[in-house]
């Protein structure tokens, strides 16, 4: 399976490298319509699709018994017990379709129980590409990557996302505890972005209130691997997560089963 990873982190990159491309590109008239899918907050457009598109082809041509899960063209079902790709082509697509440069291209690949064994997330602005594969600790261009080695959230950046358009249950109640620990919170639009800038050690921390393995993950993966404590290791589908350089990990999850997970 080594080798088979290796092969695969080597394809993930060069995939990454090629959307990245693709999202820094302006957008014009021929690029078409922003689309809603499920309502306002819920939009896509032709670079997502493009570029899901051809992720999704030339992956089943390197690996054809592997899945498939993509943001915008659903599962393709691979052989039994096999691996699956998770793959959101441009997460933060608001910011995206708006012209705010901070959006990702995210990665993974799962085994059949969702076990993350790969991640890539590639933030086309920054011309930065985070990589990991399970058990050989994180990179960020190529170079290792750490998270912060901070002792307390106050002082410093945590990061969070809307559930799309929307405040999340037990949100509220965490920004007002963290404020009274003056820590400083982003919601910056990209979950794949705010997990990776835990590996990165930019951000102590970062909340998700619904996590979805096509844009968390890879990253969740990333930020692991670069030593940052996740609650719980593997979200369930929807479940929220917390993500916590180690040094600040217990205080963040004091506020957090406060806040959020209250037992």
């Amino acid at each position: 399976m080594s080798d088979d990873l290796d092969r695969a982190l080597t394809v993930a990159t060069r995939l990454a490298e090629w959307a990245a491309e693709v999202i820094r590109r302006p957008r014009g008239a021929a690029d078409g319509p922003v689309r809603e899918k499920a309502g306002p907050a819920d939009i896509v457009t032709d670079t997502d699709e493009k570029i899901e598109t051809y992720v999704r082809s030339l992956l089943r041509s390197e690996f054809p018994s592997y899945g498939i899960e993509g943001e915008e063209h659903g599962v393709h079902e691979g052989a039994p017990d096999a691996p699956h790709w998770v793959i959101d082509p441009v997460d933060g697509t608001t910011n995206y379709a708006h012209g705010i440069g901070w959006c990702s291209f995210s990665l993974g690949l799962a085994a059949s129980d969702g076990t993350p064994l790969l991640g890539v997330v590639a933030d086309p602005w920054r011309r930065e590409v985070f990589t990991a594969i399970r058990g050989r600790g994180a990179h960020l261009n190529g170079t290792p990557t750490h998270a912060a080695d901070h002792t307390t959230l106050t002082g410093h950046v945590f990061l969070t996302e809307w559930a799309a358009h929307a405040h999340w249950p037990g949100m509220d109640r965490l920004l007002a505890e963290l404020s009274a620990r003056h820590c400083t919170v982003r919601v910056m639009g990209s979950t794949a972005l705010s997990l990776a800038q835990v590996a990165a050690g930019r951000a102590s921390a970062t909340a998700i209130g619904e996590f979805h393995p096509v844009d968390g993950l890879p990253a969740l993966l990333i930020a692991t691997e670069a030593g940052a404590v996740a609650l719980p290791q593997l979200p369930a589908y929807d479940e929220p997560l917390l993500l916590a350089a180690p040094g600040v990990a217990g205080e963040a999850e004091e506020l957090w089963r406060a806040t959020v997970r209250p037992e």
